[in-house]
Protein backbone atom coordinates (compact mmCIF):
# COMPACT_ATOMS: atom_id res chain seq x y z
CA UNK A 1 0.00 0.00 0.00
CA UNK A 2 1.34 3.87 -0.68
CA UNK A 3 0.64 6.21 1.30
CA UNK A 4 1.20 9.12 -0.72
CA UNK A 5 1.02 9.21 -4.23
CA UNK A 6 1.89 12.40 -6.96
CA UNK A 7 -2.25 12.92 -7.57
CA UNK A 8 -2.04 14.73 -4.59
CA UNK A 9 -0.13 17.36 -5.95
CA UNK A 10 -1.40 17.36 -9.09
CA UNK A 11 -4.77 17.89 -7.83
CA UNK A 12 -3.06 21.02 -5.38
CA UNK A 13 -1.76 22.19 -8.82
CA UNK A 14 -5.25 21.78 -10.25
CA UNK A 15 -6.67 24.18 -7.18
CA UNK A 16 -4.45 26.63 -7.52
CA UNK A 17 -5.43 27.17 -10.85
CA UNK A 18 -8.87 26.93 -10.45
CA UNK A 19 -8.10 29.38 -7.88
CA UNK A 20 -6.25 31.55 -10.49
CA UNK A 21 -9.54 30.87 -13.06
CA UNK A 22 -11.98 32.30 -10.14
CA UNK A 23 -9.93 35.86 -10.41
CA UNK A 24 -10.00 35.66 -13.94
CA UNK A 25 -13.90 35.11 -13.84
CA UNK A 26 -14.07 38.14 -11.09
CA UNK A 27 -12.63 41.00 -13.43
CA UNK A 28 -14.24 39.59 -16.85
CA UNK A 29 -17.39 41.87 -16.32
CA UNK A 30 -14.35 44.59 -16.96
CA UNK A 31 -12.55 42.73 -19.26
CA UNK A 32 -15.48 41.25 -21.00
CA UNK A 33 -15.19 37.95 -23.62
CA UNK A 34 -11.42 37.62 -23.10
CA UNK A 35 -11.73 37.53 -19.53
CA UNK A 36 -14.07 35.02 -19.42
CA UNK A 37 -12.38 33.40 -21.97
CA UNK A 38 -9.00 33.17 -20.04
CA UNK A 39 -11.34 32.18 -16.56
CA UNK A 40 -12.55 29.28 -18.86
CA UNK A 41 -9.02 28.07 -20.01
CA UNK A 42 -7.36 27.88 -16.59
CA UNK A 43 -10.85 26.52 -14.73
CA UNK A 44 -10.85 23.57 -17.96
CA UNK A 45 -6.65 23.22 -17.05
CA UNK A 46 -7.61 22.83 -13.90
CA UNK A 47 -9.96 20.21 -14.09
CA UNK A 48 -7.76 18.45 -15.83
CA UNK A 49 -5.09 18.14 -13.19
CA UNK A 50 -7.94 17.42 -10.14
CA UNK A 51 -10.09 14.91 -11.90
CA UNK A 52 -8.33 14.26 -15.18
CA UNK A 53 -7.36 11.05 -14.26
CA UNK A 54 -10.33 9.64 -13.59
CA UNK A 55 -12.56 11.13 -16.30
CA UNK A 56 -12.88 9.34 -19.10
CA UNK A 57 -10.21 9.94 -21.88
CA UNK A 58 -12.65 11.75 -24.45
CA UNK A 59 -13.35 14.11 -22.13
CA UNK A 60 -9.88 14.79 -20.86
CA UNK A 61 -9.36 15.30 -24.71
CA UNK A 62 -12.02 17.68 -25.59
CA UNK A 63 -11.18 19.75 -22.73
CA UNK A 64 -7.61 20.01 -24.02
CA UNK A 65 -8.96 20.95 -27.79
CA UNK A 66 -11.34 23.07 -25.65
CA UNK A 67 -8.54 25.15 -24.37
CA UNK A 68 -6.32 25.24 -27.47
CA UNK A 69 -9.58 26.50 -29.87
CA UNK A 70 -9.74 29.38 -27.15
CA UNK A 71 -5.45 29.92 -27.39
CA UNK A 72 -6.23 29.79 -31.28
CA UNK A 73 -9.03 31.96 -31.21
CA UNK A 74 -6.60 34.74 -29.77
CA UNK A 75 -9.32 34.89 -27.11
CA UNK A 76 -6.78 34.83 -23.92
CA UNK A 77 -6.34 38.26 -21.90
CA UNK A 78 -3.04 39.95 -22.43
CA UNK A 79 -0.48 39.61 -20.32
CA UNK A 80 -0.75 41.70 -17.04
CA UNK A 81 1.53 44.49 -15.91
CA UNK A 82 3.72 44.40 -12.63
CA UNK A 83 2.09 44.14 -9.71
CA UNK A 84 2.42 47.44 -7.26
CA UNK A 85 4.30 50.62 -7.38
CA UNK A 86 8.42 50.19 -8.81
CA UNK A 87 9.69 52.19 -5.70
CA UNK A 88 7.99 49.87 -3.40
CA UNK A 89 8.95 46.64 -4.95
CA UNK A 90 12.55 48.22 -4.96
CA UNK A 91 12.40 48.99 -1.34
CA UNK A 92 10.79 45.39 -0.79
CA UNK A 93 13.51 43.43 -2.16
CA UNK A 94 16.12 46.05 -0.40
CA UNK A 95 14.89 45.34 2.61
CA UNK A 96 14.24 41.16 2.39
CA UNK A 97 17.82 41.28 0.94
CA UNK A 98 19.21 37.58 -0.16
CA UNK A 99 16.26 36.03 2.01
CA UNK A 100 14.52 36.21 -1.14
CA UNK A 101 16.74 33.14 -2.19
CA UNK A 102 15.53 30.90 0.41
CA UNK A 103 12.73 29.44 -1.22
CA UNK A 104 14.27 29.03 -4.73
CA UNK A 105 17.32 27.04 -2.68
CA UNK A 106 14.77 24.71 -0.78
CA UNK A 107 12.96 23.38 -4.22
CA UNK A 108 15.85 21.51 -5.33
CA UNK A 109 17.26 20.55 -2.01
CA UNK A 110 13.69 19.07 -1.07
CA UNK A 111 13.85 17.48 -4.14
CA UNK A 112 17.35 15.96 -4.27
CA UNK A 113 16.74 14.68 -0.41
CA UNK A 114 13.32 13.52 -0.89
CA UNK A 115 14.18 11.67 -3.83
CA UNK A 116 16.75 9.90 -2.45
CA UNK A 117 15.12 9.22 0.91
CA UNK A 118 11.34 9.29 0.46
CA UNK A 119 11.57 5.60 -1.02
CA UNK A 120 13.67 4.47 1.75
CA UNK A 121 10.82 5.05 3.89
CA UNK A 122 8.74 1.28 3.80
CA UNK A 123 7.54 -1.01 6.20
CA UNK A 124 5.80 -4.32 6.33
CA UNK A 125 3.18 -4.04 3.50
CA UNK A 126 3.22 -0.56 3.13
CA UNK A 127 5.82 2.59 1.48
CA UNK A 128 5.24 6.07 1.60
CA UNK A 129 5.69 6.54 -1.79
CA UNK A 130 5.95 4.51 -4.63
CA UNK A 131 9.73 4.38 -6.46
CA UNK A 132 8.40 5.38 -9.99
CA UNK A 133 6.47 8.35 -8.52
CA UNK A 134 9.75 9.26 -6.05
CA UNK A 135 11.10 12.66 -8.29
CA UNK A 136 7.47 13.71 -8.83
CA UNK A 137 6.65 13.95 -5.06
CA UNK A 138 9.98 15.02 -4.06
CA UNK A 139 8.83 17.99 -6.61
CA UNK A 140 5.65 18.69 -5.03
CA UNK A 141 6.88 18.27 -1.87
CA UNK A 142 9.91 20.92 -2.89
CA UNK A 143 7.30 23.25 -4.56
CA UNK A 144 5.01 23.46 -1.19
CA UNK A 145 8.03 23.68 1.50
CA UNK A 146 9.08 26.60 -0.74
CA UNK A 147 5.66 28.11 -0.80
CA UNK A 148 5.49 28.00 2.48
CA UNK A 149 9.09 29.33 2.83
CA UNK A 150 8.25 32.50 0.29
CA UNK A 151 4.91 33.36 2.67
CA UNK A 152 7.06 33.22 5.79
CA UNK A 153 9.73 35.52 4.65
CA UNK A 154 7.60 37.82 2.85
CA UNK A 155 5.02 37.66 5.53
CA UNK A 156 2.36 37.40 3.36
CA UNK A 157 -0.95 34.92 3.37
CA UNK A 158 -2.55 32.43 0.99
CA UNK A 159 -4.71 35.17 -1.02
CA UNK A 160 -1.08 37.38 -2.12
CA UNK A 161 -0.09 33.87 -2.92
CA UNK A 162 -2.54 33.19 -5.18
CA UNK A 163 -3.03 36.77 -6.56
CA UNK A 164 0.80 36.51 -7.70
CA UNK A 165 1.32 33.17 -8.68
CA UNK A 166 -1.87 34.33 -10.82
CA UNK A 167 -0.47 37.54 -11.98
CA UNK A 168 2.46 35.07 -13.26
CA UNK A 169 0.72 32.56 -14.76
CA UNK A 170 -1.37 35.36 -17.08
CA UNK A 171 2.12 36.31 -17.82
CA UNK A 172 2.60 32.84 -19.47
CA UNK A 173 -0.48 32.09 -20.37
CA UNK A 174 -0.68 29.40 -23.53
CA UNK A 175 2.31 28.37 -23.09
CA UNK A 176 1.89 26.86 -19.56
CA UNK A 177 0.26 23.78 -21.63
CA UNK A 178 3.22 23.18 -24.41
CA UNK A 179 5.52 20.87 -22.32
CA UNK A 180 2.63 18.39 -21.76
CA UNK A 181 1.24 18.84 -25.05
CA UNK A 182 4.01 18.39 -26.78
CA UNK A 183 5.62 15.19 -24.66
CA UNK A 184 1.99 14.11 -25.64
CA UNK A 185 2.75 14.21 -29.41
CA UNK A 186 5.91 12.65 -29.19
CA UNK A 187 4.40 10.04 -28.38
CA UNK A 188 2.05 9.72 -30.47
CA UNK A 189 4.41 10.04 -33.72
CA UNK A 190 6.31 7.04 -31.67
CA UNK A 191 2.95 4.85 -32.09
CA UNK A 192 2.75 6.13 -35.28
CA UNK A 193 5.96 4.48 -36.49
CA UNK A 194 7.85 8.43 -37.31
CA UNK A 195 11.12 6.17 -35.76
CA UNK A 196 11.29 3.78 -38.04
CA UNK A 197 10.45 6.32 -41.07
CA UNK A 198 13.48 8.27 -39.66
CA UNK A 199 15.38 4.70 -39.57
CA UNK A 200 15.18 3.89 -42.88
CA UNK A 201 15.84 7.47 -44.33
CA UNK A 202 18.82 8.41 -42.51
CA UNK A 203 20.32 4.48 -42.75
CA UNK A 204 19.67 5.22 -46.72
CA UNK A 205 21.82 8.81 -46.66
CA UNK A 206 24.15 8.95 -43.67
CA UNK A 207 27.41 6.05 -43.31
CA UNK A 208 25.46 4.41 -40.16
CA UNK A 209 28.56 1.50 -39.85
CA UNK A 210 30.16 3.88 -38.51
CA UNK A 211 30.08 4.45 -34.75
CA UNK A 212 30.69 7.93 -34.76
CA UNK A 213 28.32 8.36 -37.12
CA UNK A 214 25.45 7.20 -35.32
CA UNK A 215 26.53 9.64 -32.51
CA UNK A 216 26.32 12.60 -34.75
CA UNK A 217 23.19 11.66 -36.30
CA UNK A 218 21.45 10.90 -32.90
CA UNK A 219 22.45 14.20 -31.08
CA UNK A 220 21.79 16.34 -34.40
CA UNK A 221 18.38 14.41 -35.05
CA UNK A 222 17.45 15.38 -31.25
CA UNK A 223 18.77 18.52 -31.74
CA UNK A 224 17.08 19.97 -35.20
CA UNK A 225 13.93 17.89 -34.21
CA UNK A 226 13.64 20.05 -30.87
CA UNK A 227 14.09 22.98 -32.91
CA UNK A 228 10.89 22.32 -34.68
CA UNK A 229 8.78 20.73 -32.12
CA UNK A 230 10.34 22.76 -29.14
CA UNK A 231 10.59 19.96 -26.99
CA UNK A 232 12.98 17.65 -26.15
CA UNK A 233 10.41 15.07 -24.51
CA UNK A 234 8.79 14.90 -28.33
CA UNK A 235 11.98 14.58 -30.30
CA UNK A 236 13.46 11.63 -27.54
CA UNK A 237 11.07 8.68 -28.36
CA UNK A 238 11.23 9.50 -32.09
CA UNK A 239 15.08 9.86 -32.69
CA UNK A 240 15.72 7.30 -29.77
CA UNK A 241 13.40 4.63 -31.68
CA UNK A 242 14.95 5.70 -35.47
CA UNK A 243 18.85 6.57 -34.69
CA UNK A 244 19.60 5.29 -31.11
CA UNK A 245 18.71 2.34 -30.47
CA UNK A 246 19.06 0.39 -34.13
CA UNK A 247 22.41 1.56 -34.85
CA UNK A 248 24.23 3.06 -31.74
CA UNK A 249 22.83 0.46 -29.36
CA UNK A 250 22.25 -2.96 -31.01
CA UNK A 251 24.32 -2.03 -34.17
CA UNK A 252 27.09 -0.75 -32.34
CA UNK A 253 26.20 -2.11 -28.95
CA UNK A 254 26.12 0.94 -27.42
CA UNK A 255 25.27 2.00 -23.25
CA UNK A 256 21.68 2.76 -23.82
CA UNK A 257 21.62 4.49 -20.24
CA UNK A 258 24.83 6.90 -21.79
CA UNK A 259 22.85 7.40 -24.74
CA UNK A 260 19.68 8.97 -23.41
CA UNK A 261 21.20 11.07 -21.12
CA UNK A 262 23.49 12.93 -23.70
CA UNK A 263 20.81 12.55 -26.16
CA UNK A 264 18.61 14.48 -24.29
CA UNK A 265 20.91 17.28 -23.55
CA UNK A 266 21.50 17.44 -26.87
CA UNK A 267 17.91 17.91 -27.46
CA UNK A 268 17.57 20.54 -24.79
CA UNK A 269 20.51 22.57 -27.18
CA UNK A 270 17.44 22.84 -29.76
CA UNK A 271 15.07 24.00 -26.81
CA UNK A 272 17.51 26.77 -26.33
CA UNK A 273 17.46 28.51 -30.06
CA UNK A 274 13.66 28.20 -30.94
CA UNK A 275 10.83 30.16 -30.64
CA UNK A 276 8.74 26.82 -30.48
CA UNK A 277 9.75 26.71 -26.75
CA UNK A 278 7.91 29.74 -25.74
CA UNK A 279 7.79 28.58 -22.15
CA UNK A 280 11.30 28.90 -22.07
CA UNK A 281 12.73 31.63 -24.54
CA UNK A 282 9.43 34.11 -25.34
CA UNK A 283 8.07 34.08 -21.50
CA UNK A 284 11.28 35.12 -20.08
CA UNK A 285 12.01 38.26 -22.45
CA UNK A 286 8.13 38.76 -21.25
CA UNK A 287 8.53 38.91 -17.98
CA UNK A 288 11.86 40.81 -18.24
CA UNK A 289 9.89 43.80 -20.95
CA UNK A 290 12.54 43.45 -22.69
CA UNK A 291 12.73 44.91 -26.22
CA UNK A 292 13.34 42.20 -28.29
CA UNK A 293 12.01 39.13 -27.69
CA UNK A 294 14.68 37.18 -29.08
CA UNK A 295 16.94 38.55 -26.97
CA UNK A 296 17.14 35.17 -24.95
CA UNK A 297 17.22 33.15 -27.91
CA UNK A 298 20.15 35.26 -29.25
CA UNK A 299 22.06 35.08 -25.81
CA UNK A 300 20.94 31.05 -25.97
CA UNK A 301 22.29 30.27 -29.39
CA UNK A 302 26.32 30.41 -28.90
CA UNK A 303 26.18 28.32 -25.70
CA UNK A 304 24.05 25.98 -26.71
CA UNK A 305 25.60 25.18 -30.29
CA UNK A 306 29.19 24.66 -28.01
CA UNK A 307 27.56 22.18 -25.91
CA UNK A 308 26.00 20.61 -28.62
CA UNK A 309 29.55 20.03 -29.90
CA UNK A 310 30.71 18.58 -26.34
CA UNK A 311 27.91 15.97 -25.62
CA UNK A 312 28.37 14.63 -29.25
CA UNK A 313 32.32 14.55 -28.32
CA UNK A 314 30.99 12.83 -24.69
CA UNK A 315 28.52 10.63 -25.86
CA UNK A 316 30.87 9.10 -28.53
CA UNK A 317 34.05 8.91 -26.54
CA UNK A 318 31.44 7.05 -23.11
CA UNK A 319 28.65 5.46 -24.98
CA UNK A 320 30.80 2.33 -26.77
CA UNK A 321 32.76 1.85 -23.21
CA UNK A 322 31.59 -0.47 -21.01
Amino acid sequence: MTLVSSELFYGAAGVGLIAVAVQCARRAPRSGRRGWATAGFYGLLGLTFCVGPRLPSEWVGGMVVAMVVLVVAGRMTPEPSKSGDEAMRRASASRLGNRLLLPAVLIPTVVVVGGLLLPRIKGDGWSLVDTKQSTQIALGAGCAVGLLAAMRVTRSGYRVAVEEGGRLLLAIGWALILPPLLAGLGGVFARAGVGDLVAQGIGATLPMQLPWAAVVAYAGGMALFTLLMGNAFAAFPVMTLGIGLPFIVRMHGGDPAVMSAFGMLSGYCGTLMTPMAANFNLVPALLLELEDRRAVIKAQVPFALALWVFNVLAMGFFVYRK
